[in-house]
């Protein structure tokens, strides 16, 4: 059977109008139906305007990874008890809505953790020391734990309100009557993921890291938690912790290299006069200066005999770490003005020989 050309035209015509209407209808009742669900925009991929709360694991960064992946049988020492010397008031301390640094204003909570760093760049610089340092941001170290970002942003933009509102002496005034920003749970988990980037970069700090005692590693450790970033300016200290007392000279014992520490990690860890520069070398910083109370049970782990006798290696480094006021005394010219004050003060109303003999003359005149 033929069929003729225009009417062949015309059915394909026809056809192609139907489908057509049919594809309008189609998305006439599918746009019709997005409008009713809500939906303003028409269908199509587009760019998220916010980051998602819950990140894939794929999207995690390396620091994030890294802390995720932490053993507890890598260190010598229980978290939990350095988690417990870190919510210690002579510490940190243990605040659950966020407040200023009393030096920085920067925002904290916790035990100190800080709510809004930026992740930073930790370049290793000693070429012997194969393990990098993660410098995660608050988000990250937020991720790490568990936590939902949006909370985060919140508590950091309601701190930035106060913050403006009262000052940071005001604030820090206010802040133990104000509402709790997070649980102790989750305050419990933000120390925890501290902690472990703690850890981490004290390894990076130091190559013998693994041969210390469980004290000494715990002492590292807080170093790291308490100065962050800059302990890497305390070169001395690292240079001990790395070389040996003095570059060239080797550490007593079975082993040993020149120009570094002993081969043998127990002779390390048990070599009392080496530990013992090593915590002269800290006592004499700032930071030892400034917080000294901190500073004395820190450096006391990093004595051998500590876990035998923590008091008294405490009050060793005491010893070396004594307040300014203590040295004062007052000299023997001061104690001269005092005595001479007190005599000036008690001979005032004394009556001298000469001061009677003229009374007694005045008597006599006047009889």
């Amino acid at each position: 059977m033929r069929i003729k050309t225009p009417y062949l035209s015309s059915a394909i015509l026809a056809s192609t109008l139907a489908l057509s209407t049919s594809g309008l209808t189609v998305s006439a009742s599918a746009l019709k139906a997005q409008k009713l669900q809500g939906l303003t925009q028409l269908p199509g991929p587009i760019a998220p305007s916010a980051p998602l709360a819950a990140p894939a694991a794929s999207s995690e960064t390396f620091a994030v990874k890294q802390l995720l992946s932490f053993n507890e049988a890598e260190v010598k020492f229980d978290l939990r008890d350095l988690m417990k010397v870190l919510r210690d008031g002579r510490h940190e301390g243990w605040v659950l809505t966020a407040y200023p640094d009393p030096k920085t204003a920067q925002a904290l909570i916790g035990a100190g953790v800080s709510l809004d760093l930026p992740a930073r760049e930790h370049p290793q610089r000693d070429p012997l020391n194969p393990h990098p340092f993660i410098e995660p941001s608050s988000a990250e170290l937020w991720q790490a734990a568990g936590l939902d970002s949006d909370r985060l942003r919140a508590i950091v933009d309601r701190f930035n309100s106060r913050l403006d509102l009262w000052t940071k002496k005001g604030f820090r005034r206010k802040m133990k009557t104000l509402p709790p920003d997070i649980t102790g749970e989750d305050a419990e988990r933000l120390l925890r993921a501290s902690v472990i980037q703690a850890i981490y970069n004290a390894k990076g700090y130091c190559r013998e890291f693994d041969s210390l005692s469980a004290s000494q590693q715990m002492a590292l450790s807080q170093l790291v938690y308490q100065m962050g970033f800059n302990l890497q300016e305390f070169n001395r200290f690292l240079d001990l912790i790395n070389n040996g007392p003095a570059r060239g000279v080797e550490v007593a014992g079975p082993g040993s290299q020149p120009g570094g520490l002993a081969g043998s990690g127990d002779t390390l860890s048990a070599d009392a006069p080496f530990w013992r520069t090593v915590q002269q070398t800290l006592t004499q910083s700032q930071w030892a200066r400034a917080y000294r109370v901190r500073a004395v049970s820190v450096i006391a782990m990093l004595d051998p005999q500590y876990v035998d006798a923590p008091r008294a290696a405490e009050q060793r480094v005491g010893d070396l770490l004594r307040p300014a006021g203590l040295h004062r005394r007052p000299t023997s010219r001061a104690a001269s003005r005092q005595l001479a004050s007190f005599a000036g003060k008690s001979n005032r109303h004394r009556a001298t020989p000469a001061r009677k003999r003229r009374s007694t003359a005045e008597r006599k005149r006047g009889a």
